[in-house]
């Protein structure tokens, strides 16, 4: 009788943080040539990006339950799973929003806000494929470090152009509809960084 293929959950990690990267690249071709007609043709790329994740989360979930042995703890292949996925579902989020609040046209913070969500997203993707190697690896500390310098900047921005627009914006639709989109962006950022410092915790409990 043939023995069953180990199952590869770093891999499986790796995809889910590749998908989001990929959803995050499609975001940014839709605020670059924005339109809503363009947003709402270009977003069934993420909501199928999105749908395969939701199946990789089931397809780990579903092997934790029958395996006797983990490369690392159960609890720990939960914790990053979730937050790897958390990534991508902001990212659904964010077209859905600019959707349903019926943004006609982009502004430059939202552009520069994406354009770190996509740069956030590859560290992230970069850091999950290294962790399949976390006990040798050479460059993680520093993948990791990089996404985290990235999200600062990214705060930093969004403190800016928060700022900006309460105090200079006088249409209070405008206002509602970008602050809305801003928490959205500045939230995608920070799931990235939230997924890395998970892999730093599991790295330093295996080391």
């Amino acid at each position: 009788m043939a023995r069953k293929k180990q199952f590869d959950y770093f891999g499986e990690l790796n995809q889910l943080a590749t998908n989001a990267y990929e959803a995050a690249k499609v975001l940014q071709e839709i605020v670059d040539n924005y339109s809503l007609e363009n947003l709402v043709k270009k977003s069934e790329a993420i909501h199928q990006l999105e749908k395969e994740n939701d199946e990789i989360v089931r397809k780990i979930l579903n092997e934790l339950y029958i395996s006797f042995i983990t490369p690392i703890d159960r609890e720990d292949i939960v914790d990053i799973t979730d937050h790897l996925d958390n990534i991508i579902d902001s990212i659904n989020s964010l077209s859905y929003l600019l959707d349903h609040l019926v943004v006609e046209e982009m502004i430059a913070p939202a552009l520069e806000l994406t354009a770190y969500i996509v740069k956030a997203t590859e560290g992230v993707k970069s850091a999950t494929k290294e962790f399949a190697k976390f006990k040798n690896s050479k460059t993680l500390v520093s993948l990791i470090d990089e996404v985290n310098t990235i999200e600062s900047q990214g705060d930093k921005l969004y403190s800016s152009a928060m700022k900006d627009l309460m105090t200079n914006e006088k249409d209070l639709l405008k206002v509602i509809k970008w602050k809305d989109v801003y928490d959205q962006l500045e939230r995608t950022i920070n799931d990235c960084e939230s997924a890395v410092n998970i892999i730093v915790g599991i790295v330093i409990k295996n080391t």
